[in-house]
């Protein structure tokens, strides 16, 4: 649903959680988000993102620090991640009340940001995959997104070898000499493989890149644009 600027995941309904993601209207501005939430701008926290592999703890530490994954189980909260094309994606473990924030992009994605997260979820929190939700947010599909072979090659090898079955036919396509990918399903099946329940993930299924009075993108643009975000806070 989207409403104000914001688009609000389904998944998370009945959830003692307030998440989503914000369009252009309402960017990344912390005293926009902090009306829209509810929550003091200073309890807005947002990572230095660097197209890492790194899961960052937050407490009562909200010093911004290098990372593209954020989890907590503080309360009170509002934690989130940036994104012109990549792929925001939220997470919430409704039993051990665990929230999470990716930032996925191509390197990302390929490094398994998302897989990550879960993983730091368990190890940390004692999440079980069973009960973790998962929205994952507006992005550039593949009918925007023409890469390298080499970036094909670096996401399918993290995404399709853990699946037990060949799926990259449903997040690339090839179209003469080159190649589409589509993040939001890539990491769609990052999450199926990690032990999340299909039933427990939603999507997005529209694209920045083709909405671009709505979304910031990164590609459209040709580099220079804003940024929207993805927020989760444990209320």
């Amino acid at each position: 649903m989207t409403t104000y600027g914001i688009v609000i995941p389904p998944i998370f309904n009945g959830s003692h959680v307030t998440a989503f993601f914000t369009t252009k209207a309402s960017g990344c501005d912390k005293d926009a988000v902090s009306k829209i939430a509810g929550i003091a701008a200073n309890n807005i926290y947002l990572p230095v993102q660097k197209h890492t592999d790194k899961v960052l703890a937050v407490d009562y530490e909200l010093e911004p620090k290098i990372a593209d994954a954020v989890i907590t189980d503080r309360k009170g909260i509002l934690i989130g991640v940036q994104t012109a094309d990549c792929v925001p994606v939220l997470l919430y473990d409704a039993k051990r009340r665990i929230a999470g924030a990716v930032h996925a992009g191509w390197r990302g994605t390929a490094a398994g940001i998302l897989k990550n997260t879960i993983q730091a979820m368990t190890d940390r929190f004692y999440s079980s995959p069973d009960d973790i939700l998962i929205a994952v947010g507006t992005g550039i599909r593949w009918c925007c997104y023409n890469v390298g072979y080499e970036v094909v090659e670096a996401v399918e090898k993290v995404t399709s070898s853990e699946l037990g079955v060949k799926r990259s036919k449903d997040y690339i396509i090839k179209k003469g000499e080159k190649y589409c990918l589509d993040l939001p399903t890539a990491n769609k099946y990052q999450a199926l493989s990690s032990g999340v329940p299909a039933d427990n993930v939603w999507m997005s299924e529209e694209c920045t890149s083709c909405l671009p009075e709505k979304y910031y993108s990164y590609r459209h643009m040709k580099g220079v644009t804003g940024r929207q975000c993805g927020f989760i806070g444990i209320v």
